[in-house]
């Protein structure tokens, strides 16, 4: 790592129980199915992130909701077996935890069924505790927007990097979005803030009107960047995807740790864009998140063939 030591990450969002089906192609009927590959893994999206930031080297906090559940004890144990802080994972007893059904085609592309209980509580009074532990970055999405507003504010009360992973439905969370030092779009949740699908306009308005940096992830084709006047584009790495399920969560994780680290933005896109092509090329969602040295062996390959 640049740093002495390892960048702290605090990620805030969700948590769940991936249920994980590989198929040659997408259920269209009502029917029963059969599959030879299937595995139960760690999922959501907050949650993949802090896996992607204690695999790539980072010291992770995860900062969320589960219930007292079997479901709630799967989330915890697996976090804790991929050196995950969950001193701050608030597990509450009259409510269930996330879990997902998930279908994975020969192509890699993915389709998500998902549960989250409604009776979750979103209060956010517990959340004072996050002000006693030392940081370097937040890492927050649009699924909790409660959660996500205070933990963005004490990232700028503290003067450092606090990114928000848009997602559409992007209204509820403008508050947070708006807290936030840098705002990394879907393309989805580009298009749902700005009302259109012209992704540089989009941009441009957003960083016009908050004077933030914001980005757009884009899978392939990489991503388009703005800050003020100044714009750009990182390019994807070209690999041969097999699996994408979690490769957003992974390059935000990525993203947000080198941020937190000190590195400037183009080159923790580049990382994350490097972090995002390896999990794409093998099978698994969280289980296929890099290590930090193959990543930078990756780099160094892509480098010796330019």
């Amino acid at each position: 790592m640049q740093g002495v030591t390892s960048p702290r990450i605090l990620v805030t969002g969700v948590a769940a129980m991936d249920f994980v089906f590989f198929v040659d192609e997408m259920p269209r009927t009502a029917e029963k199915y059969k599959t030879g590959q299937a595995s139960i893994q760690g999922g959501g999206g907050g949650a993949n992130a802090a896996v992607s930031v204690a695999r790539l080297g980072g010291a992770s906090v995860f900062v969320g909701r589960a219930g007292s559940d079997p479901v709630g004890d799967m989330i915890a144990a697996d976090l804790v077996a991929e050196g995950v802080d969950i001193s701050l994972l608030k597990r509450f007893d009259a409510a269930g935890s996330c879990f997902a059904s998930i279908y994975v085609d020969s192509h890699g592309e993915r389709q998500i069924m998902s549960y989250r209980d409604p009776e979750l509580p979103t209060a956010t009074d517990w959340l004072g505790a996050a002000a006693g532990i030392s940081f370097d970055a937040v890492l927050a999405d649009t699924r909790w927007p409660d959660g996500a507003l205070v933990l963005l504010e004490l990232a700028r009360d503290c003067g450092k990097p606090g990114v928000i992973d848009v997602e559409a439905p992007v209204a509820a969370a403008i508050p947070a979005l708006l807290a936030a030092s840098h705002a990394a779009f879907s393309t989805q949740g580009l298009k749902d803030w700005a009302g259109h699908d012209d992704l540089e306009r989009g941009l441009k308005e957003f960083s016009a009107k908050s004077g933030k940096f914001a980005c757009v992830t884009r899978g392939e084709e990489g991503v388009i960047w703005r800050r003020g006047d100044q714009s750009g584009h990182v390019p994807a790495f070209p690999v041969k995807a097999i699996d994408t399920l979690g490769a957003g969560d992974v390059w935000h994780g990525a993203f947000t740790l080198m941020l937190g680290d000190g590195m400037a933005e183009v080159e923790a896109m580049r990382f994350a864009n490097a972090a995002a092509a390896l999990k794409c090329s093998r099978l698994g969602g969280r289980a296929a998140c890099p290590s930090r040295a193959e990543v930078e062996a990756f780099l160094h390959n892509q480098a010796q063939v330019v």
